[in-house]
């Protein structure tokens, strides 16, 4: 009894004033979103979801929505020139803008984020059609970055109020991708610890794990990282800055051409990769590549793994363990024409961690990429 009177009061000082309760949605303002849906369609095994434009309503944008499990992609495009998402679109080339998580109190979430610091994007606001409603509010992060606070708990329409069902007779097969694991953001030269403060500070994140450049280097080129994360661990979001090296990092190539901070990659998850990988392959994904030699000592490195060698070595899979458990995982090549987005494919088998004992073949294969382009 005196252990748990002792323990309370520490339990009460941390209050997880922003549960959040996931990843809602993922909305990218890109030049043509039909094409771009259909992309993800085609190459990811997206579902047709919702649409809207205008014909339901909206003049300035068309907007098509995909699903795959837990996983929501939008894709927004303007219908006239001079908004923001053409001036988004003109600046940054494809980018993501709205990371959307959920929430039980979209209102209390702005309250809660505004009053300790963060700069409102969107008021709260109630949007109804004849399937319910959703309250809807934002704040800033880093460059043109938005986190929107979605709270669904009185909806039951497919999508959003604005949308209607999207029905399509074209919905290639699913290929195993769950739910978003962790998005990845590039801030400026010195910026780092800037938007960690402000994601313990506005948003109740805590930084779980921590990587400078003598973790993250190569021969050429290095980068520094945290790991925030949620207080309840539902959303992480890693935060990378560039740092010094001899040729320019993987951080320095994303902000030119970027022309600015952002998203870099969002890690989805998958039940197995190996699978998932294959059939993602299949429809043309291209992923980065690590020199055949890396799978001669892994075992010796990471032990004991359920999965057979060969398959991992002919995919270009990657292996770290950590003191929970291990983790396999791959990166795509950048998306699309600039090289910025890409994304990761990742199979947790316990590992909580983020492949530390990866980042130098990885990254060495990142610059033979950069070295390509003329950028290293």
């Amino acid at each position: 009894m005196s252990n748990a009177l002792l323990s309370a009061p520490a339990v009460a000082d941390v209050v997880d004033f922003l549960p959040l309760e996931g990843t809602d949605y993922i909305e990218f303002y890109v030049g043509n979103a039909k094409q771009a849906a259909h992309f993800y369609k085609t190459a990811f095994g997206f579902q047709s979801l919702a649409y809207a434009g205008p014909e339901t309503g909206v003049k300035d944008r068309a907007s098509y929505a995909v699903r795959q499990n837990k996983l929501t992609l939008v894709f927004t495009t303007s219908l006239k020139g001079n908004n923001e998402i053409s001036e988004h679109v003109a600046r940054h080339g494809d980018g993501v803008k709205m990371l959307a998580l959920r929430v039980q109190d979209a209102t209390d979430a702005w309250r809660q984020t505004t009053q300790r610091g963060g700069k409102s994007f969107m008021k709260p606001v109630r949007l109804t059609d004849a399937d319910g409603e959703i309250v809807m509010s934002g704040i800033h992060t880093y460059g043109d970055t938005v986190h929107l606070f979605i709270e669904r708990k009185n909806y039951q329409g497919a999508f959003l109020p604005g949308y209607r069902k999207w029905e399509s007779s074209y919905n290639p097969s699913e290929t195993g991708l769950l739910y978003v694991d962790h998005c990845v953001g590039n801030v400026g030269w010195n910026k780092m610890n800037e938007w960690v403060r402000f994601y313990e500070e506005v948003m109740g994140f805590r930084n779980i794990i921590s990587f400078d450049d003598n973790d993250i280097s190569t021969e050429y080129s290095a980068l520094m990282s945290k790991v925030m994360s949620s207080g309840n661990g539902f959303v992480k979001f890693p935060i990378n800055e560039p740092a010094e090296g001899k040729k320019k990092s993987q951080i320095e190539e994303y902000l030119d051409f970027y022309n600015g901070e952002g998203v870099q990659h969002a890690a989805l998850a998958t039940n197995n990769i190996i699978e998932t990988v294959t059939e993602l392959q299949k429809r043309g994904v291209e992923f980065l590549k690590v020199p055949a030699s890396y799978y001669d000592t892994l075992l010796d490195r990471v032990g004991e793994i359920d999965e057979d060698l060969l398959p991992l070595k002919e995919l270009g899979i990657l292996v770290d363990r950590d003191d929970e458990g291990y983790l396999l995982q791959i990166f795509t090549k950048p998306v699309e024409d600039r090289p910025t987005l890409f994304f990761e494919i990742i199979q947790r088998k316990g590992a909580k961690s983020f492949g530390k004992g990866n980042f130098k073949a990885l990254f060495e294969a990142i610059e033979r990429e950069q070295e390509a382009r003329g950028n290293l």
